[in-house]
């Protein structure tokens, strides 16, 4: 999927025959995913098609109810195999989110504590970081995503774009493994959606494993390697931006990019 070596590395996270269902309603049907260190994984398609069910499902916030996640090599352990299964191992599930660090379309953010407690409250309690460490850290972090000066500020007092990046320094202060990011931008207006957007590319550039659910178009063929288009649960097409975007094969995608427009 990526670089020539990669096959040789273990994935970071690798979904295999993932199905996923809401009473009679199935959502995601048979999934395979792979992200090696370093992809950038864009998940495109319309509202309903099973993104970010997919992605939540990943970080067990949501439970498929068949298939195999694996993180870091170490698989999901459930409690039976069964449409009625569950995680069995709860320190594995914290372990795995801890690892994952996710990116709310709604910032999420604490609105009792300022924007520094909000990025350090995670690494302390969790983490057992000291907290002078992590308040630095935590300040490193906000000046890396451009909103060092609001670091007393609270969560009511900053732009939404400047909550999100706020919210992007939190995850990365867990010093995850990879990052999921859920509609980081579909909440924002464009001017503000264009800060975001770029941290997330210079995130992209550091290297970093990202799985990425967007509407924006342009923002899945800058910043990832690899595009999955899902629709009606399944993978209709995937490839590089080159050939998910410039490319296209399935009259589906054809269809849905010149909605996009």
């Amino acid at each position: 999927m990526t670089q020539d070596n990669a096959s040789a590395e273990t994935p970071v996270i690798e979904l295999r025959n993932i199905h996923k269902s809401y009473g009679n309603l199935e959502v995601i049907k048979g999934v395979n995913l792979t992200a090696h260190k370093g992809d950038v994984i864009a998940l495109i398609g319309s509202s309903g098609s099973g993104k970010s069910t997919l992605l939540r499902c990943v970080n067990l916030l949501e439970t498929a109810q068949q298939g195999d996640i694996i993180i870091g090599g170490e698989p999901v352990s459930w409690t039976r195999d069964s449409a009625d299964r569950q995680p069995k191992d709860k320190d594995q599930v914290r372990r795995f989110r801890t690892d994952l660090s996710m990116v709310f379309q709604q910032f999420n953010l604490w609105s009792h504590l300022n924007i520094l407690q909000n990025v350090v409250e995670a690494p302390v309690t969790v983490l057992g970081r000291e907290k002078a460490d992590a308040e630095k850290l935590g300040r490193a972090l906000l000046d890396k995503v451009g909103i060092g000066d609001k670091a007393d500020m609270y969560p009511s007092q900053l732009s939404g774009g400047q909550q999100q990046r706020a919210a992007i320094a939190r995850a990365l202060a867990m010093e995850p493994s990879a990052m999921l990011f859920d509609e980081p931008t579909s909440a924002l207006d464009p001017e503000t959606e264009a800060e975001v957007v770029a941290v997330i590319r210079a995130l992209a550039a550091e290297g970093r494993t990202m799985l990425l659910v967007t509407h924006d178009m342009k923002m899945a063929r800058d910043v990832a390697n690899h595009v999955i288009f899902l629709h009606q649960g399944v993978i209709e097409e995937q490839g590089t931006p080159d050939e998910v975007f410039n490319n296209t094969k399935s009259t589906r995608l054809q269809q849905f990019l010149s909605s996009t427009h």
